[in-house]
């Protein structure tokens, strides 16, 4: 296939950008399969346990900085991006104790099916463009041990923020991610994006746990992100009160960054909220039992937590909001079936709205908004 004519390949690399966009990606590069260059950053990052419990991350490390082990004979790597923003309510949200943050990209249905499929065309599309050849190619959306950020900012898509997550400048990180790896070898004309974050360091200071040590470096284990989606057991105390109403993820780094000033909303059907969880009441979503959370998480990323750690997170958040004798009565009715995990975050929330309580001031009876002091 490398005797294929240069000038067609160029302008099928051409026609790719087109295709790209008339399948919903916002942008698409081509790069080499090579990620050698993040071997030694990647095993230091392992070395310091920033990985957490996610044993996945130590394993398969060749074909990490090796993508070809992938799929032999690729000879290019087709990075998309597609923007994920819904039009949801954003800090409106995290500013009420009382109703439920979930991070933004899991609103709707899940986007590595969406995104697969989309590959999936891409790829039967550019295998029709090559006469008398058939073109090997293969999808990927978070389904194997690619290091995505980095060919994504070879291929000049972005650069790597101090978050740790890609950024570009016409829009900003909220955006998502696929890979399509072909053994045509297009031409590669794009070269690794520059940093554009200067001594802004706004994402490093707002992360409510101190999750940076420093920056471009990430400790799982103390990231929202983690202990609420990949993290299936107790939450560390220390950690609890600063996760606020955060019970899926965590936008915070995004949210504060300059460069989303940039960031386009979606209109992607997919991306659109689902049952109300956009500004849905922490309350309501601890109301309901596994068949609901089934039913209303069925096609999305949620699930990925499962019902015991969605349990988990919503009590936490419960006992960093108001409260209230609803609230108490509720997690006193889910604690007398608790299983033990269930059971000591529902204490520990019991006794975080116990102590507020003492704490908050009486109401004064001359105050004009004052409500009846207790019985």
């Amino acid at each position: 296939m490398s005797d294929y004519p240069p000038e067609q390949l160029q302008q099928i690399a051409q026609a790719l950008q087109r295709k790209a966009r008339q399948l919903g990606f916002h942008d698409c590069a081509i790069t080499r399969p090579d990620a050698s260059a993040e071997r030694e950053p990647y095993l230091r990052w392992l070395a310091a346990g920033y990985h957490a419990e996610m044993g996945y991350l130590t394993r398969n490390l060749e074909k990490r900085f090796d993508p070809t082990r992938l799929l032999p004979g690729t000879r290019r790597i087709i990075v998309l991006r597609m923007n994920y923003l819904p039009p949801a309510p954003l800090t409106a949200v995290l500013r009420d104790p009382d109703r439920a943050y979930i991070a933004r990209y899991a609103l709707g249905r899940d986007y590595h099916k969406l995104m697969r499929q989309r590959l999936k065309q891409l790829g039967r599309w550019l295998n029709d463009q090559v006469e008398g050849v058939e073109v090997q190619f293969r999808p990927f959306v978070d389904s194997a041990p690619i290091l995505e950020r980095a060919l994504a900012r070879n291929a000049g898509l972005g650069w790597i923020g101090k978050h740790t997550l890609l950024l570009d400048r016409r829009a900003g990180s909220w955006f998502l991610l696929g890979e399509l790896f072909i053994d045509l070898p297009l031409p590669v004309e794009g070269a690794a994006a520059q940093p554009h974050c200067g001594r802004c360091r706004a994402c490093l200071d707002v992360c409510p746990t101190n999750a940076f040590p420093e920056p471009y470096r990430l400790d799982a284990r103390r990231c929202i992100s983690y202990l609420t989606i990949e993290h299936r057991g107790s939450i560390p105390h220390e950690l609890r009160p600063l996760m606020g109403n955060r019970i899926f993820g965590c936008d915070d780094c995004q949210l504060i960054c300059p460069w989303n000033r940039f960031a386009r909303r979606s209109s992607e059907a997919d991306f659109q909220p689902r049952h109300g969880l956009d500004t849905a009441a922490l309350l309501e979503l601890f109301l309901w039992d596994e068949a609901t959370f089934l039913t209303r998480t069925e096609g999305s990323a949620i699930r990925r937590a499962g019902y015991a750690g969605w349990q988990r997170n919503l009590a936490v958040a419960l006992g960093n909001g108001s409260g209230g004798a609803a609230v108490e009565a509720a997690l006193h009715q889910r604690r007398a079936t608790a299983a033990e995990l269930l059971r000591e975050h529902i204490d520990w929330a019991l006794q975080q709205l116990r102590e507020r309580t003492k704490a908050r001031p009486l109401p004064l009876l001359d105050h004009p908004g004052a409500g009846r002091l207790p019985e």
